[in-house]
Parts: structure tokens; sequence; C-alpha cells
């Protein structure tokens, strides 16, 4: 049987990657989005908004995928709000189907708020003993992950399809405009420190700071989803997904500043805001843009200092356990410096830093 894949949220920070791998594996790949102007051309465009259920029917008529991979979201102001916007959003994608019985699996990707909580109670209390697993019980918090987790399930019972669930840590990689983007951000303001003086000081916690912790690259997320839908072994199952190492920022820091040409700053053995820190530079930003003939000038196109600060504030260890898949067959593995190197190398080549 020919794969057909519809992704949803296709010019993501995890739908692009995925996106890539599916149509390099050959299969007829559609992508589902509000503006289909930046999905490549070896993608079907297919423009609806998951949250209008009539045009997102009309959009999807006709189209009969085997595997369908949720891979967006969308933020409102409480947790209450997320999880009826979020859940919505996935049922309308699997009510909007002409022919959901043909389906052969469904992937939701979602992450660590599983174990640390919402945005609005994040590491709040006290959270699970490290290395978080698949196995830890649901947190008595609202969650919408929980909410699409359900929605998935669901949809997987009534018309006969597997199921993953993925949960990555801060996910690393190339997309513009993304909500959650800290491989970007730091490359924004390691170029704003290079181009300004500005002092490269690590924002986050203590914790952070001396702790161990891991990250996953969108590449590394992309091979584990493509590896849970193709494998009897994937079937059914919720997987974390990291790089496969640990390392500490007081470690990575330094050679994050050495990529850039400068020297990082001494730690100051305390939170400092990044968002505080970048509130104010746009204008710093559009005239770099200017001088070195960057494509993007607004820098909160690119940045998305508030997510950097919550990974990077965060009072707890962060450490993710990935046995299960493992176990499995899934045994990829990426280095996390060359996730970091790779991407700014990337964004550099598209003149999107100087």
């Amino acid at each position: 049987m020919s794969k057909r894949a519809l992704i949803v949220g296709a010019t993501g920070i995890v739908g692009q990657n995925l996106t890539n791998r599916l149509v390099a594996e050959g299969w007829t790949t559609y992508g589902l989005v509000r503006r289909v102007e930046s999905l490549p051309g070896s993608v079907i465009p297919v423009a609806a908004d998951t949250l209008d259920p009539s045009a997102l029917r009309e959009a999807l008529a006709g189209i009969l995928p085997t595997h369908v991979f949720f891979t967006t979201w969308t933020r409102r102001a409480t947790e209450k709000e997320n999880r009826v916007v979020n859940s919505v959003m996935l049922r309308n994608v699997f009510e909007a189907l002409p022919k959901p019985e043909r389906l052969v699996h469904g992937s939701l990707v979602t992450g660590l708020k599983h174990y640390l909580g919402p945005f609005e109670a994040y590491a709040a209390g006290a959270p699970p003993q490290t290395p978080f697993r698949e196995t830890m019980p649901r947190l008595d918090l609202e969650n919408f992950y929980y909410d699409q987790e359900d929605v998935l399930f669901g949809a997987a019972a009534k018309h006969g399809f597997a199921w993953t669930v993925h949960r990555p840590h801060t996910v690393i990689g190339h997309a513009i405009g993304n909500l959650m983007n800290m491989g970007t951000t730091l490359a924004v303001y390691a170029s704003l420190c290079r181009e300004t003086g500005l002092p490269f000081v690590f924002p986050g916690s203590p914790t952070q700071w001396s702790g161990l912790t891991d990250v996953t690259d969108a590449r590394q997320l992309a091979s584990q989803i493509f590896w849970a839908a193709t494998s009897p072994a994937g079937r059914n199952e919720a997987f974390n997904v990291v790089n496969g190492d640990v390392f500490r920022w007081n470690w990575l820091w330094p050679e994050i500043a050495g990529w850039f040409g400068i020297k990082a700053a001494p730690y100051l053995d305390h939170v400092t805001s990044l968002e505080h820190m970048l509130a104010g530079k746009g204008a710093d930003w559009a005239e770099i843009a200017k001088k070195h003939g960057l494509k993007e000038e607004r820098l909160d196109q690119l940045a998305s200092p508030w997510h950097t600060d919550a990974d990077l504030s965060r009072p707890v260890e962060c450490l993710t356990d990935m046995s299960k898949s493992r176990r499995l067959g899934f045994t990829d593995y990426r280095y996390t410096p060359n996730s970091f190197f790779d991407l700014f190398e990337r964004l550099r080549a598209e003149r999107y830093i100087p």
C-alpha cells in the first residue's frame, strides 16, 4: 500500500523536519496549514484552519491519508482554554476526514509538560523524580496534552487505527516564526551580543546551569515518529524522545559563545530573564539586519525568549529516559552540540543571522 501522510502543522519546527523525512522516504505528503506559502514544492498544500470544521471538511474532501501526524498546537491565556481549543483542533481533523476508517496510524507530538505541568503551573510543587519515564502517571493538573491524548485514543478505537504519542524535550531545529524555538532564539541573542557588545549571560536558574539535562533535535524526533509509524513495535505506545546524550549548560554555553566568536559572560548565579534582556532590542536587530542584508528585520519573528526563559529558568532537574523505544528497536542518536551548530550554520547560510 502506498503511504499517504497528512501532516497537521507542516511548517512548524516539528512538522518541517517530519515533512522532509517523509518526502525523502517517497511518501505522498499533504501539508495542512493555514498559510501554504512556505510549504516546499514537494508537499501537496492543504489550506485550512483546524478550528473551522466546515472549511476543514471542504479542504480535506477527497484526501485519503493512511497516516495522520499532528505536530501543532495553539496557545491561549489559561490552561482551561488550552484544553478546549487544542483538543477541538485534533478532534476536528479526525471528524473532517472523508474516510477515517482507512487510517493506519495516527501520531501526536506533545512534550515534557506531560511530566512538568502546564505553563501556568510549570515545574511547580513536587515534580516527578528524574529521569522522566513513560510509565509515570498523569499529574493531577489541567493539561491539554492529556485531553489531546484522549481524543487520539478515542479516534483510534472508533476507526481502528494504531497510534503513538511522542514526548520530546526542548526541540532544536529550523523554523521561522515558531512560538517555541530555543535554538534560533539563542542564535539571535548571541548575534546581538556580538554586534552590540551585550554580554552573553546565561539567563537560567542555578539548577539548569549546573545540572544534567537533554534536548531533542527535530531530526531525531522526525526519525522516531517515522520509525513508530512504520514499525509493528511502535504501535499504541507513548515514547519519550531526546538526542541520547546529556550535558550541562555550564559546558555548552561557552561552546555556543565560541561558535559566534564571543566569550560567555560569567554566570550570575540567578535567573536573568532573556525576555527582559531582549525587550527594546527590536531596533538594534533591524539595524543589524539592514547592515548584513538579512532576510528578517523583525526580532519577534525569530526569537521566542519567553519560551527559552520557561525552559532555562526551571528550578528542577529535567532528564529524560528513552529506554522504552530503544528496547523496541529505535536506536538513532544525535550529538547535542551539532543540533545547535547545524541550525546556526543553516540560519547563517539562509541569511537569518549575520
